[in-house]
């Protein structure tokens, strides 16, 4: 019997039938195995492994020409300094015509009588600071000017004071336009207007520092009064406000911030600036403010200790005080 022909088994029928198929399988697995070993793919050799001892960038190769022409690629304007601000030449010319302080000029009689109203403002500011308190030091650095009805010379005694207290040596002046409603320092100054203290205060702009206006006179900054708004007085009132104006002055040590704001009996948010600053400085027209006017603008400043009177358009008198009045309201105002 050949060893490749099924032995004949015993069993049954199907018993014996499914031997005779496992012999016909293995029959033509031993048939087809050469062609499968013949038809299966040589080994690939493996990748060979990199080498760690190398650095990283010694595999790179740099390009052997760039990928854009110079020409071609795009130029990016040159980065501003966070620090930049905008800035403004004043005109000289136009302060003359209004008969205002022109600074580098030859001292006026009107040169002096602000070298007097400074230096009171400026010895008040020493003993706010010694007083001490809470925030005494900001504080003391902050000056309202304000009259009580329009037309009595506020705007052009603020700018006086600021352009006076400018020439000082150790200190910064910020010249704020806080007449919402009559918006007028930029103007007098010869320089176009800008977003200003409104629009910080209704949260448009996100710094007063990035609305400050630099000028061509040495330690003089301006703050526009900013983009006219209904609640200007509600905007003053808010908690948000009060870190916002204590800033004007904490962002700077030497700086002296001076507001000029609207007319107290004429328009509110001159009684809500009151609280503040360190002492208001009050304008009283000699041939128009009455006693009366005087008395309720005064009531209307309370939220400030240390309110001081200036009188402005006074008549010189032969042998009389050259340089006007002023002083510190303590009692009857002259008549």
């Amino acid at each position: 019997m050949n060893d490749q022909t099924p032995r004949r088994l015993g069993g049954s029928l199907v018993e014996r039938a499914a031997a005779h198929q496992a012999f016909v399988q293995r029959q033509a697995a031993q048939q087809h195995a050469p062609a499968q070993q013949a038809a299966a793919p040589s080994p690939v050799a493996p990748a060979p492994k990199p080498r760690h001892d190398l650095p990283v960038f010694g595999a790179v190769e740099a390009p052997r020409a760039p990928l854009v022409r110079p020409e071609a690629a795009p130029v990016a304007p040159p980065e501003q300094p966070a620090s930049a601000r905008r800035r403004i030449a004043i005109d000289r010319k136009k302060l003359a015509e209004h008969g205002m302080l022109v600074p580098g000029a030859t001292v006026t009689a009107l040169a002096e009588e602000f070298r007097l109203v400074k230096r009171q403002l400026l010895t008040t500011a020493r003993q706010i600071r010694a007083g001490g308190g809470e925030g005494a030091d900001d504080r003391s650095r902050m000056i309202l000017v304000c009259s009580a009805k329009p037309n009595d010379g506020k705007t052009f005694c603020a700018i006086n004071l600021a352009l006076s207290m400018a020439a000082e040596k150790d200190v910064e002046i910020l010249l704020v336009d806080a007449d919402f409603a009559k918006p007028d320092v930029l103007a007098r100054l010869g320089a176009p207007d800008g977003p200003g203290l409104l629009d910080v205060l209704a949260g448009a702009v996100a710094s007063a520092e990035d609305c400050v206006i630099d000028t061509d006179v040495p330690q003089l900054s301006v703050l526009p009064a900013g983009t006219r708004s209904v609640a200007d007085t509600e905007l003053l009132a808010s908690a948000g406000a009060h870190a916002i104006l204590d800033g004007l002055a904490a962002a700077n040590p030497r700086r002296i911030v001076i507001f000029d704001s609207p007319p107290i009996l004429a328009a509110s948010p001159a009684s809500a600036l009151a609280s503040h600053v360190g002492q208001v400085m009050l304008v009283v027209r000699a041939d128009r403010t009455r006693e009366n006017e005087l008395r309720d603008a005064v009531g209307l400043l309370d939220g400030c200790d240390h309110i001081q009177l200036l009188l402005n358009s006074v008549s010189i008198q032969p042998g009389g005080r050259r340089f006007g009045s002023y002083g510190a309201y303590y009692g009857e105002p002259d008549q």
